[in-house]
């Protein structure tokens, strides 16, 4: 349980805030498998900690958000009125309605247990609310909404992703994936050599490339491996490739 008052010690992975002395403490549990022993755990640390730090507030709640009711204890012996009562609310992702009528925070939690089939269009919709939330924010939730679809698209890759999201390749050359890869591949083409890094960066969009296109990339100047470095974002076949390297001729 981690405390949500800084100042307090962390407890497994629930966790409270303690506004004021005559203010409500509230503890939040987020668990997205089955745990039998759940409530036998989260009502000792609650009580443990309202008993060292009963100055610091007046009154407290608890919460515990699942995916959905199957990841939910069967039985709520011997804790079943406190289970009941109104110091408990438990929250059910896949029924709180949809994600455009939610509040951000908790729709970027829906879409974790959304079929895959609607996550590209919701995680786009959640992507355009973001940016009203200021630029240090609108990254940090592109982060954690690429994230989100990496591990739910594990064959995508990160550009990939972001594409999902609605990123033109302008906006994409602005996202610190695109911005990291770069310098990945500045640093390693200076180690060894440019034209291994753009290889392997088409290899990961399009597999084994024809030995004639492998073959004509390697014979690149450093100038040209540069560009094509940032013209292979706009490549969606290996035709798109295949006439950006006449076009140099």
């Amino acid at each position: 349980m981690t405390p949500w008052n800084s100042s307090k010690p962390p407890f497994a992975s629930t966790a409270s805030f303690s506004p004021d002395p005559s203010g409500t403490v509230y503890f939040c549990e987020v668990q997205f498998q089955r745990d039998n022993t759940l409530y036998e755990r989260l009502f000792a640390e609650i009580f443990l900690y309202l008993r060292l730090y009963r100055h610091t507030f007046s009154d407290w709640q608890a919460v515990v958000i699942y995916p959905h009711r199957q990841a939910e204890q069967t039985s709520f012996e011997p804790y079943d009125v406190l289970v009941k009562s109104d110091r408990l609310r438990r929250v059910y992702l896949n029924e709180l309605g949809k994600p455009e009528e939610l509040p951000l925070g908790v729709a970027l939690m829906q879409l974790t247990v959304l079929p895959e089939a609607q996550m590209p269009k919701v995680a786009q919709f959640l992507a355009q609310q973001s940016q009203q939330e200021g630029e240090q924010i609108h990254k940090a939730i592109i982060e954690l909404l690429a994230t989100i679809l990496l591990y739910k698209f594990q064959e995508s890759t990160r550009e990939e992703v972001l594409r999902m999201l609605g990123f033109t390749t302008q906006e994409l050359k602005q996202t610190r994936f695109y911005q990291e890869v770069y310098a990945e591949g500045r640093e390693e083409g200076l180690q060894q050599g440019e034209a291994m890094v753009v290889l392997r960066q088409l290899r990961r969009r399009f597999g084994d490339l024809p030995a004639d296109l492998e073959a004509a990339i390697r014979q690149l100047p450093p100038t040209q491996i540069e560009t094509l470095a940032e013209a292979l974002l706009d490549f969606a076949t290996l035709e798109d490739l295949r006439g950006w390297l006449r076009n140099l001729g």
